[in-house]
C-alpha cells in the first residue's frame, strides 16, 4: 500500500506546530510574567527555569516553517506574503529574546535591567504577532489565481487582534503553571496567583474567539453544525469532544490550582491548547491556505516528499529521543542558582 505522502507530511507539520506552540508557549509566558516578578532573584529563578529547553524548543518552529517550504512550497509562497509584516516582528522579536536570554546573565546592574526589559518585551511582542498571523490565517487569505492577491494589512482586523491577545494571555497561562510545576517558595505562590488570573483571561477570551470563529468563513460555521441560520445537531454531537476537552482542560487548571498541584495545572494548561488546535483543524482542513487550496493541490511532487520523509524519518525521532532526554535530566524544582532537585 502506496504512502498518502501529501497526507504524512500535512500531518508532520501539523503535528511540528502543535509541539511548538505547546513547548516554546511556556517560555513565551514566562518572559510575558518578567514584568511581573517581585525581584531579580525571582526572574533569575524564572530564566533558569526554561534554559534547557527554550532553544530547543524553538526546533518545531523551524521543522514547521522549513517542512511548509519544501513539502508545500506554493502554499508557503502565497502565506509569506500574506503574514510578511507579523511574521517578520515575530522573527525580530524572537532574536531579540535570544540575544536577551544570552546577555542578561552577563550584564552588570544597567545592562541587566535592559535585557532584562529586552527579554520580556521581545517575548511579549513574539506571542502577539504569532497571535496575529494565527488570526490570519484563521480569518483566510485572498488569493489571485496561484497567487497572494490582497494587501499587505489585510492580516490586521478586530478579529486578529483578539486573537492575538488570546493566545498571549494562554501563553502566560502556560508560563505560570509552568512555574508553580518548577519552583518553590514565594516564586512559587506569585506563580499561583498569575495562573489564576491567566485562566480566567484565557478562558473568556477562548470563548469570545471561539465565538467570533464561527463568524469569520461560511466554511468554519458550517463545519461546526452552523448554517444557514440552522443548527446541525448530529455535527455538533460528533464534534462535542473537541470542546469538551477544552472544558476538561480548564477544569484540571482549576483543580489544581484549588487543591495545590504542582503537575496537575500544567498539565491543563497544555490540554486546553491541544482542544483548541484541534478546534481549529477541523475548521479549515484539507485546506492550507484557507479556504481556497487544500494540502494536495500546494503539495510537491511524490518523489520529492518521499526522499525528504527518509531524512525526517531519520531526524524526527532523534529530535524527540533529545527533548524527551533534555527534559528529564533537568527535572525537579529549580533556584537561582539554576540547581535542580
Amino acid at each position: 500500500m502506496d504512502l498518502d505522502l501529501p497526507l504524512v507530511w500535512a500531518g508532520i507539520i501539523a503535528l511540528a506546530v502543535l509541539l511548538y506552540v505547546m513547548l516554546d508557549g511556556f517560555d513565551l509566558g514566562i518572559g510575558i510574567l518578567f514584568p511581573f516578578a517581585r525581584s531579580p532573584r525571582d526572574r533569575d529563578t524564572m530564566m533558569n527555569s526554561i534554559a534547557p529547553y527554550w532553544d530547543g524548543n524553538e526546533t518545531w518552529l523551524v521543522l514547521g516553517g522549513g517542512g511548509l517550504f519544501a513539502a508545500f512550497p506554493l502554499a508557503y509562497a502565497i502565506i509569506m506574503p500574506a503574514l510578511y509584516i507579523p511574521i517578520l516582528l515575530m522573527m525580530m522579536a524572537l532574536i531579540l529574546r535570544g540575544v536577551a536570554f544570552e546577555f542578561r546573565a552577563r550584564g552588570r546592574t544597567r545592562g541587566k535591567a535592559f535585557w532584562t526589559g529586552a527579554f520580556a518585551g521581545g517575548s511579549t511582542v513574539a506571542a502577539l504577532s504569532q497571535g496575529l498571523v494565527l488570526g490570519g490565517f484563521i480569518q483566510g487569505v485572498t488569493l489571485n489565481g496561484e497567487a497572494f492577491g490582497g494587501g499587505p494589512f489585510d492580516w490586521l482586523t478586530p478579529y486578529t487582534l483578539l486573537v492575538a491577545v488570546g493566545l498571549t494571555a494562554g501563553y502566560a497561562l502556560l508560563g505560570a503553571t509552568w512555574l508553580i510545576w518548577r519552583t518553590e517558595d514565594d516564586l512559587h505562590g506569585d506563580a499561583r496567583r498569575w495562573a489564576w488570573r491567566a485562566a480566567i483571561a484565557s478562558a473568556a477570551l477562548l470563548v469570545v474567539v471561539s465565538l467570533a470563529t464561527l463568524f469569520v468563513h461560511p466554511q468554519v460555521a458550517a463545519r461546526w453544525g452552523f448554517e444557514d441560520g440552522a443548527f446541525d445537531l448530529a455535527r455538533l454531537a460528533l464534534l462535542s469532544p473537541i470542546p469538551l476537552l477544552g472544558l476538561a482542560g480548564l477544569g484540571l487548571v482549576v483543580w489544581g490550582l484549588a487543591k495545590g498541584g504542582h503537575v496537575a495545572p500544567f498539565l491543563g494548561s497544555l490540554t486546553v491548547f491541544v482542544s483548541g488546535y484541534l478546534g481549529l483543524a477541523v475548521g479549515f482542513f484539507p485546506n492550507i491556505v484557507p479556504y481556497d487550496l487544500t494540502f494536495r493541490q500546494a503539495a510537491s511532487a511524490d518523489n520529492a516528499l518521499g526522499l525528504m520523509l527518509v531524512g525526517v524519518a531519520i531526524l524526527l525521532p532523534v529530535i524527540l529521543a533529545y527533548t524527551v532526554w533534555v527534559y528529564w535530566v533537568f527535572r525537579g524544582k529549580v533556584g537561582a542558582d539554576a540547581g535542580y532537585h
